[in-house]
């Protein structure tokens, strides 16, 4: 909890104790003040010996305990009525504003407190409608995991039919000429590989949904590891006639979990390939101020609209709705890899212009 959280809910208990302590002496003054005087007039007219006020009051001192323990029950009442009656109700006010969080967050589920809770009102209703967003965004986030283990066995089928019917062909066609022979084993190959990937997704959106990433830290050259990572995608470029321009700064030292950053690297330069033009460059660079390092990655591609660009980083979140070879995924990666980041204390970002797709990746080096 925040201190100006704090300092509010202080400021409340505060507010009800010194409520308690002004009555607690306001009616014990007037309790003083109350037998003083009954005495005093007793005492003073003690010289009349008739008359209706002298009977009531002398009635009164003889009386004196009774009517003492009658203003202290009253006294109580009030007290009790004022500091102790208005907290329960407080109290009462919280426990249906909590029920009605719990039951569900319709339009008419707005929480209204006392004027004294006002502060409380504020950061429960806040509180409400974060959790329905979120509930909103799972909600989301389950149904486009549904629609892509849909898509993924469908798109199952389609690979897995063409290698069995080129297998079959090649079985039972021992005449098959050479040049055939290779052509239906390279395709029956490709699509082996195809059907590997979509297994992959699958295997993908199961560890994502069953496990929790957890860091195994070291020192990591991260100048050397970025530079390998990107010489490892100089073939994969070539599909695209991509080229890789870099800007590495050396020598940079991070401790932080190698495997697991190396995936974050993974995801974004394939992110870049697949979002990029022909024959454009991806441009990757990385610089330290001393307490950061910043990777920056950035490719020429079909500009992604601002509402698109805000749920990049949301699981299952595809910026091409529609499945293809060439972009299809899960929708894991760039999640992923805002986990990463993450955990490692860092910060991710994207954005989108003039046909210009950048990504930056912040980390702190003093973890």
């Amino acid at each position: 909890m925040s201190k100006g959280k704090n300092k509010r809910y202080r400021k409340l208990s505060r507010e009800i104790l010194i409520r308690y302590f002004l009555i607690l002496i306001v009616g014990t003054l007037f309790f003083a003040f109350f037998v003083t005087t009954v005495k005093w007039l007793c005492g003073s007219l003690s010289f009349q010996r008739a008359g209706r006020i002298y009977r009531v009051l002398l009635f009164v001192d003889e009386n004196l305990d009774i009517f003492e323990a009658a203003v202290i029950i009253i006294m109580w009442g009030i007290i009790t009525r004022l500091c102790f009656i208005k907290p329960l109700k407080f109290l009462d006010e919280l426990t249906d504003a909590a029920v009605k969080m719990s039951s569900g967050f319709s339009e008419n589920s707005e929480i209204k407190l006392s004027p004294e809770l006002h502060e409380t009102e504020l950061e429960l209703n806040s509180a409400r409608e974060r959790s329905a967003r979120n509930a909103q965004r799972a909600a989301q986030a389950e149904q486009r995991k549904n629609d892509l283990v849909v898509y993924l066995a469908h798109d199952l089928k389609t690979p897995l039919t063409s290698i069995i019917g080129y297998l079959t062909l090649l079985r039972d066609e021992p005449n098959i000429s050479p040049e055939n022979r290779a052509r239906f084993t390279d395709i029956a190959l490709n699509k082996a590989d195809r059907l590997e990937q979509l297994v992959n997704e699958f295997f993908d959106i199961t560890r994502f949904n069953l496990t929790t990433l957890t860091l195994e830290r070291e020192s990591v050259n991260l100048s050397f590891m970025l530079e390998q990572t990107v010489s490892e995608f100089l073939p994969i470029f070539a599909e695209k006639e991509l080229a890789a321009r870099t800007d590495i700064q050396s020598g940079i030292m991070l401790l932080c979990d190698p495997d697991k950053l190396a995936r974050v690297f993974d995801n974004l330069l394939r992110n870049s390939f697949n979002y990029s033009y022909d024959k454009s460059e991806v441009f990757i660079s990385l610089k330290s101020d001393g307490s950061f390092a910043e990777i920056l990655v950035r490719n020429h591609g079909k500009n992604i609209p601002k509402e698109k660009l805000g749920r990049i980083f949301e699981q299952f979140f595809r910026v091409d709705s529609a499945r293809s070879s060439g972009t299809g995924g899960a929708g894991l990666g760039l999640a992923i890899a805002k986990e990463i980041v993450d955990l490692h204390g860092g910060e991710i970002s994207a954005g989108s212009e003039n046909e210009i797709i950048e990504f930056k990746v912040k980390l702190p080096l003093d973890m």
